[in-house]
């Protein structure tokens, strides 16, 4: 049976998984790129870009462990695309090259119809229009018994919460403070939910921690 799985989902110490003003030139918020440093010189980082060497070890493990299993991905649009109301052209295609990392279906959450987009390395991105039950109703039967990795951003992945849908979470808490932007937990009871806490493993760059539904 599909699990849907939140994996690699960097945050703060202050709980921003983004910095503020999001734009083209500062996709995750200002700031928000150091989120995401524990994760840069991974080995499976390199790799998804087609670069050789990279570092191994516990960050490493946890970057890797987040494509395992995985059939099919669920994102919100923002972290498709800087672009926002109604698609200018069919021009932008992802923040990610002609070879985006993720080589499954992709159903990006959007409330503007387009086309689906073919990519190479077997990524294809389907645009959902009516929500996030559908979109993981089709994720998971492209996903054939195969997990479901929910993206970002911040707000697709308090959508799912709100709802009940997220089996595991693994977040990576960086070291820093961002002060603002796109608060995660903010006024959600995640014990009352039925989350508890089964991993928590420090390194330099980052506290790695993986809540399930208690159940």
């Amino acid at each position: 049976m599909s699990r849907i799985r939140v994996q690699s989902f960097s945050i703060s110490l202050d709980g921003y998984g983004a910095g503020p003003d999001q734009s083209l030139e500062n996709p995750l918020g200002i700031g928000g790129l150091v989120l995401h440093e524990w994760a840069f010189p991974t080995r499976t980082f390199q790799r998804m870009f087609g670069n050789e060497g990279g570092t191994t070890g516990v960050d490493d493990y946890f970057a890797a462990r987040g494509f395992s299993n995985i059939g099919a991905w669920i994102m919100g649009r923002n972290m498709f695309g800087p672009v926002r109301g109604r698609w200018p052209d069919e021009n932008w295609k992802g923040w990610w090259g002609d070879t985006p990392p993720y080589h499954t279906q992709v159903f990006v959450l959007t409330h503007h119809a387009r086309e689906p987009v073919t990519m190479d390395g077997g990524t294809t991105f389907h645009f959902v229009t009516d929500g996030i039950h559908s979109a993981l109703e089709r994720a998971t039967v492209a996903a054939s018994g195969q997990d479901v990795r929910l993206g970002g951003g911040v707000a697709t992945i308090r959508e799912f919460l709100r709802a009940g849908l997220i089996d595991e979470i693994h977040l990576a808490i960086a070291p820093i403070l961002l002060g603002s932007g796109e608060s995660l937990f903010h006024e959600f009871d995640m014990l009352a939910l039925g989350y508890k806490c089964v991993e928590h493993v420090p390194t330099q760059n980052a506290t790695h921690v993986v809540l399930t539904m208690a159940g």
